[in-house]
């Protein structure tokens, strides 16, 4: 009983709340980790590894490892989503607020895990695929939403035209995310040397995709100038997403330039996953005044 009570003591929150997060990016990066390596049908079926075992068999290679070891880490986020949920319950009244964030992290780990199974049994389908990073990213703001709460950041205010812009950071932000989905299910990483890409002209697209970029980047340019003032958290969390999109379009430019070499996608992917954390955190930290 004394173990049951330490390990879902609201103390623990904080701890669970952070893992959430960290979890749901790294299973994004494992995953890129299992297309730019053309591992996607390492397991070739789903739920199954293959027709005959649950779990990856010696013929099936590094190809199988990667792809069921990304399999695998599914059931760790499922455990920090219990646990946190659990913990939220015990809590009652003092987490009432994260109960709606904790049961959608659940929910979601296992819509991303049927939606992986169907990514499989579609032979890697780019728009399927595609999907599968969309959810995450859902995942992910959802995630960052359970961080504020549980470790009860509070809300700074604002003037109309800065909670304004925050909302706009996000729309763009989501917007450049998306095109970037197509842009990748153009690309020539597909998990699979049998794969077929999306038909869309990669060259053209990449352009699209960094229109909105550089509109995001401006946006949050003059977030900083509106916030620049304020204390906390906001402050850091609206620096520290100007500098992850910097770093971002830094990449996306070098990436296109060099024929999207796979560590450099790897590092885009994990900045755009990070990105949707951070353009979440600065929404969600805002609170409005009527100044101007």
């Amino acid at each position: 009983m004394k173990v049951v009570n330490e390990l879902f003591a609201p103390a623990r929150l904080r701890l669970y709340v952070w893992l959430s997060l960290i979890s749901q990016i790294l299973i994004v990066v494992t995953g890129g980790v299992v297309r730019l390596t053309g591992s996607g049908l390492g397991c070739p079926t789903w739920p199954k590894c293959t027709a005959e075992s649950l779990v990856t068999v010696p013929e099936m290679g590094i190809h199988g490892i990667i792809e069921f070891g990304n399999r695998l880490l599914t059931f760790a986020l499922l455990i920090i989503a219990l646990l946190t949920v659990v913990t939220v319950w015990r809590a009652r009244e003092s987490a009432r607020n994260l109960r709606v964030p904790a049961v959608a992290l659940i929910l979601g780990i296992f819509a991303q895990a049927l939606l992986g199974g169907l990514t499989v049994l579609v032979k890697l389908n780019p728009w399927i695929v595609g999907a599968h990073f969309v959810l995450s990213g859902l995942l992910i703001a959802t995630a960052s939403v359970l961080l504020r709460r549980g470790l009860n950041l509070a809300k700074i205010e604002v003037t109309s035209l800065a909670r304004l812009n925050s909302a706009a950071i996000v729309i763009i932000g989501w917007v450049t995310v998306l095109i970037g989905v197509a842009v990748t299910g153009a690309g020539p990483h597909s998990g699979d040397a049998d794969t077929p890409r999306n038909g869309l002209d990669l060259e053209i697209w990449q352009h699209y995709h960094s229109y909105p970029g550089y509109l995001l980047l401006f946006l949050i340019a003059v977030q900083v100038g509106l916030t620049f003032k304020t204390s906390g958290t906001l402050r850091v969390v609206v620096w520290l997403l100007a500098a992850n999109v910097t770093v971002q379009a830094i990449v996306g430019v070098i990436q296109a330039r060099l024929g999207v070499p796979p560590l450099l996608v790897a590092i885009h992917l994990l900045g755009a996953s990070t990105a949707i954390a951070l353009l979440t955190l600065q929404r969600v930290l805002t609170k409005g005044t009527e100044s101007h």
